[in-house]
């Protein structure tokens, strides 16, 4: 088994970290179990240290080391070979990634807002021991650091900076990378870091987890100097994490109580089996149905109606922040199908109104979204990021702030609006509302394309765009 480093040389994985360890007699690392600190309860530091360096040493040269490493760290360098990081030079890393990008994966998912949560946990400790807490999006991408300025200093040089990938494929064995690819808590210490350099390091990461949807949102980790290690500093970082995701969880109750208030115009009075969820298929009311704490929705839609395993057929109307549900019994009408107004009529007020069995119910725009669903509408095979960009400012360069845009506008159309391209869902029905005269079309817009539908002839009162 090899693996091809930089420059195109074949780096040999020696048996010890193929898992062939029947001819290691010494005392060995005790084996991983869920929740292990790196350095053993009794053991010196500094001793232990000086056999982790022997462990390594001979293991990559094919030697026979004097205990076998603990088998997290075992598998994590056999996957380093395999991503062709050299054992004392590292890997030429990528360009890290720019300030623009960092601030837009910092706002496009929930881990800044857990940020406080965090740093309440873990700074006050941090700065008493010398550490610098590092918060990681799912791609190993750093977002956040913090701690002593001194130590900050000492991560910079090492690599460990805002922008930077610390995934195992990037920088090999450390505790964020590890913790990544595991999905658990984990603490490296010392040489069980595959690079040399980061011999002298101490890390301990847990991995966040999204409690709406269960995906991973990130790693925190903490990370000082080797002498610093501690074994209750996994535990710190594991509470941390695990106090971030309760937050999170609060948070979303809060969002399915505001979801319920909003719905209950909606459902009072109705006989109709009928369900309002959140755009993960939470439950916020149900009326003449059993109670479940969440449905199956399909991520991707092609009509407004669905097959959900605890009711059959199902009608999705949507709803502000939501989805409202109905379960057809077999016999049922086809409902009504959903319309989208865009209301440009008005130019000081733009909105979108939504129109389907349910009701009606309409929310203000923005000037960006109002331009975006106006383009929407008139691209119903829709446009991509860059597309949107050029529509937007003339240019392609400004994708980001586009992909900003479009996702704080669908926490209010939600399923209305799809992706990959960016359109309106096939089954909506897509209306646009336009001003009196043509210079009143969103008039305050410089957007290019807006511009050139303000130039157009005259358009009628209202334009039909429906697929």
């Amino acid at each position: 088994m090899g693996a091809t480093a930089p420059g195109g040389t074949t780096t040999v994985v020696p048996a010890a970290l193929r898992g062939d360890t029947r001819r290691v007699t010494h005392d060995t690392v005790p084996p991983a179990g869920p929740f292990e600190a790196a350095v053993p309860a009794g053991e010196d530091p500094g001793r232990y240290a000086h056999l982790l360096r022997r462990i390594r040493d001979a293991a990559l040269a094919g030697e026979r080391p004097p205990a076998a490493p603990r088998s997290l760290v075992g598998e994590s360098w056999r996957r380093t070979l395999g991503f062709g990081v050299d054992p004392d030079r590292g890997k030429e890393q990528p360009e890290a990634v720019g300030p623009d990008e960092v601030e837009h994966r910092r706002h496009r998912g929930k881990l800044a807002r857990a940020l406080p949560v965090l740093g309440d946990v873990l700074l006050p400790a941090a700065e008493d021991a010398g550490h610098v807490m590092v918060v990681v999006d799912a791609e190993g991408v750093v977002l956040w650091r913090d701690g002593p300025r001194k130590i900050q200093r000492h991560a910079e040089r090492l690599g460990f900076a805002v922008g930077a990938n610390w995934s195992e494929r990037h920088v090999g064995t450390n505790a964020i990378g590890t913790a990544l690819a595991v999905g658990r808590p984990v603490q490296i210490y010392s040489a069980e870091h595959f690079v040399r350099s980061h011999h002298s390091w101490t890390c301990a990461a847990a991995p966040i987890l999204d409690p709406v949807d269960g995906g991973l949102l990130g790693v925190v980790d903490v990370s000082g100097a080797a002498a610093t290690v501690h074994p209750s500093t996994l535990a710190l970082v594991d509470a941390a994490a695990r106090m971030a995701e309760s937050f999170l969880r609060e948070e979303h109750h809060g969002v399915l109580d505001a979801l319920r208030a909003t719905a209950s115009p909606l459902l009072a009075g109705t006989r109709d089996p009928v369900l309002v969820t959140d755009p993960h298929g939470w439950v916020a009311a149900a009326v003449g149905v059993a109670p479940v704490a969440r449905i199956a929705l399909p991520a991707e839609r092609d009509s407004d109606h669905v097959w959900i395993p605890e009711y059959g057929a199902c009608g999705l109307e949507p709803v502000p922040g939501g989805w409202l549900v109905r379960v057809l019994s077999d016999d049922a009408a086809e409902p009504a199908p959903t319309r989208v107004e865009i209301a440009l009529d008005d130019p000081r007020q733009p909105r979108v109104e939504v129109v389907s069995a349910s009701g009606r119910w309409s929310h203000r725009l923005t000037p960006r979204h109002a331009e975006l669903v106006l383009l929407l509408a008139f691209a119903r095979d829709g446009r991509s990021g860059a597309q949107l960009s050029q529509d937007l400012f003339g240019s392609p360069d400004h994708v980001l702030a586009v992909r900003a845009e479009i996702s704080r506008l669908r926490r209010h159309l939600g399923g209305l609006l799809l992706h990959r391209p960016y359109r309106f869902a096939d089954w909506v029905d897509v209306v646009v509302r336009h001003p009196s005269t043509p210079d009143q079309l969103l008039p305050a817009s410089t957007a290019p394309a807006v511009r050139r539908l303000r130039a157009a002839t005259a358009p009628p009162r209202e334009t039909g765009v429906a697929s």
